[in-house]
């Protein structure tokens, strides 16, 4: 990461962390900023990396823009921000692990109570991304985070390969079976998609990429 790259992030972190403490006092943001960074730069990760946050923060932004209404548009940055911080793949508590440390860093960071469930409740529905009929900000950041599933073709196979590298300690056939059953639960969706840009948009061709993925681990 550049340094300019870098100074951007913490730029979009900082605004939306003063923005989400509306007015309140509260310490300076660029520590809490500094550290997810550093935590996003762990050297174990290959698909979940600062590239992945920003993908999902432009995600978000994308579906604002395309006529997104409603929700907590900062808490829904805080909880994109948080949502990976903690990634082992040999482990299988990340989310919830993830949402203890939002939960811990924006209590000090001068956000309300309220706030901060909020953002940990969405950093663990990132667990099923299958958020309840009406929950505007998981809707939100549930589309913003799977949208690599409806990447161009060359985009998503860079990403499968990504996560392949990041659990390269799995062996080839329990890798393909773990993999397989991901996909298998995201295919159960009745919906991958659940924000009317992002069905409209993205739902076809995630299909689309996740079967011809699923094929390929089960040929």
């Amino acid at each position: 990461m550049t340094e300019a790259s870098e100074q951007d992030l913490l730029d979009r972190w900082t605004s939306t962390l003063r923005a989400a403490r509306a007015g309140r006092e509260g310490p300076d943001p660029a520590p809490y900023g500094r550290n997810l960074l550093n935590r996003w730069a762990e050297p174990q990760r290959r698909y979940h990396t600062v590239d992945h946050l920003r993908a999902v923060l432009d995600r978000i932004d994308e579906l604002t823009d395309q006529g997104g209404e409603g929700g907590e548009l900062e808490l829904v940055r805080l909880a994109a921000w948080f949502h990976d911080a903690v990634y082992r793949p040999d482990r299988s508590e990340n989310e919830e692990r993830s949402a203890a440390l939002a939960e811990k860093a924006l209590t000090e960071a001068g956000l309300t109570a309220h706030e901060v469930a909020e953002v940990a409740r969405l950093v663990r529905l990132t667990i099923t991304h299958d958020p309840s009929e009406g929950d505007i900000n998981g809707e939100l950041l549930c589309d913003a985070d799977l949208a690599i599933l409806a990447a161009e073709e060359g985009t998503y196979g860079g990403y499968t390969r990504a996560i392949r590298e990041e659990y390269a300690f799995v062996p080839d056939d329990a890798f393909r079976e773990g993999r397989a059953a991901v996909l298998r639960q995201l295919l159960s969706l009745p919906r991958l998609f659940h924000t009317p840009y992002g069905a409209a948009a993205w739902e076809t061709r995630a299909r689309r990429n996740l079967e011809t993925e699923l094929k390929s681990l089960t040929a």
